[in-house]
């Protein structure tokens, strides 16, 4: 996201927890007029709104695009909006390889006037930004795209692993039902080449931070009592690609589970 706001000729702060850095989040937030969290964990978010609040010129808004539980995302809005500081809650369905084809779905939820503010610098990463409500609807759209992106997976898998033992060619199975309009999924046009070639990395999506974002879902379906069947099945198929030992692996891996 870094590159592709420079590309644009935007003014670029960050703060690297991990490699010796030269400056702090506290740092940050005084020098930018909009702040973009996209954060691993939500002990990550609460650290980052901890110091974002110290900061003497704060930010006007913060746009929160993690993946994160819902009571995570609105605690981060209340002790920000204390601060006097907007949060938006604008997830983003896509991956890195998805940002350079700008296809990315950012979900966009919040204060509408916000929203209006920084949607130029949302452009910036996709083309499609639907503005889906109140903060938090964001994040409950990105736990429907990700549902389905779990079955999907499996599904894609499922069907490749059928068509070897029925000795098919992997790769003419995804050349036809790829670019089909009726079976053909962007998931199966993203992960069919990887099961196809059974090369893995460089991750689209690591298997160990897709289990993260299932938990999410899962423990969703569950308060709402949502009957998730589908969904569930596809859990334990994850569960055992992370215990094969790919969790730095692409999640396209659930094939090897399948074929093992």
């Amino acid at each position: 996201m870094a590159r592709a706001l420079r590309a644009a000729r935007y003014t670029v702060h960050g703060y690297d927890p991990v490699t010796a850095p030269r400056t702090s989040t506290t740092a940050v937030a005084e020098r930018a007029g909009t702040l973009i969290t996209a954060l691993p964990s939500s002990a990550a978010l609460d650290d980052a709104v901890g110091r974002i609040v110290l900061a003497r010129r704060r930010p006007h808004t913060v746009i929160e695009m993690s993946t994160l539980p819902l009571a995570d995302k609105e605690r981060a809005r209340r002790r920000l909006a204390n601060a006097g500081i907007v949060a938006l809650d604008c997830p983003v369905s896509g991956t890195a390889v998805r940002l350079k084809e700008r296809t990315w779905t950012i979900f966009a939820s919040g204060d509408k006037r916000a929203f209006a503010r920084v949607r130029p610098v949302l452009r910036v990463f996709a083309d499609n930004i639907p503005y889906v409500g109140a903060y938090g609807n964001g994040m409950r759209m990105k736990m429907v795209a990700n549902h389905l992106v779990a079955v999907l997976n499996v599904a894609s898998a499922e069907a490749l692993s059928f068509s070897r033992r029925m000795r098919l060619s992997p790769r003419e199975v995804l050349e036809v039902f790829g670019p089909s309009p009726v079976v053909g999924t962007g998931v199966l046009r993203l992960r069919g080449g990887m099961m196809v070639r059974r090369r893995y990395k460089p991750p689209t999506m690591k298997v160990a931070v897709w289990q993260k974002d299932m938990a999410i879902i899962g423990a969703m379906a569950r308060r709402v009592g949502a009957r998730t069947p589908l969904f569930d099945a596809c859990g334990p198929v994850f569960a055992a690609a992370l215990k094969l030992g790919y969790g730095d692996a692409d999640t396209a891996s659930v094939y090897e589970v399948l074929e093992k």
